[in-house]
């Protein structure tokens, strides 16, 4: 799975995070890859720590907790 977050305001306002990695929804706590971005997070590398609160089955709605440790130049 890969995810791109975008920021919209303050001094991060235009640059993006690349988040790469295996997403298994249904295991309580997972980590992945930061891989680089664009704008302040050009070369960034670190991690995000994945954790689900709620998930549901029928409709596939999550509720998840992001806690992201990144070193960029």
């Amino acid at each position: 799975m890969e995810m791109n977050f975008l920021f919209t305001e303050g001094k991060l306002n235009g640059s993006e995070l690349t988040v790469v990695g295996r997403n298994p929804i249904l295991n309580k706590v997972r980590e992945m890859s930061v891989v680089g971005g664009n704008g302040v997070f050009r070369l960034a590398r670190g991690y995000a720590r994945l954790r689900t609160y709620s998930f549901n089955a029928t409709n596939l709605n999550a509720l998840m907790e992001y806690h992201v440790a990144v070193i960029h130049y």
